[in-house]
């Protein structure tokens, strides 16, 4: 499975369109990881807690975005783009999304 955010793939043609299909992931940021950034906050410096917690929504919502591209028989999603927002009344959500096209290629 090709995942690309290009709207073509270099030497492959694109030969049908399944659909536009997403990727979502809502994580919950604990009160300890709160603490923790909320320190960094003050003394500077990254915060490695939110960092992880980017990243692995980030790769979570990929892998969404593939499994359900494979569920369509698609070959590749081209045109992938990601989203984040802070939800929830404190902004203790993190939502990713990750969008794109499912295609089907030829050679």
């Amino acid at each position: 499975m090709i995942l690309t955010t290009t709207p073509t793939i270099e030497g492959r043609t694109i030969v049908e369109y399944k659909g536009v299909i997403f990727g979502e992931v809502i994580v919950g940021v604990n009160f300890l990881k709160d603490f923790a950034a909320s320190i960094r906050d003050l003394i500077g410096g990254r915060s490695n807690t939110y960092e992880q917690e980017l990243v692995e929504a980030r790769q979570t919502a990929m892998e969404e975005l593939k499994a359900r591209a494979i569920a369509m028989g698609a070959d590749a999603v081209v045109g992938i783009d990601i989203d984040y927002e802070v939800l929830g009344q404190n902004g203790g959500m993190l939502m990713v999304t990750a969008s794109g096209t499912a295609v089907k290629l030829g050679y």
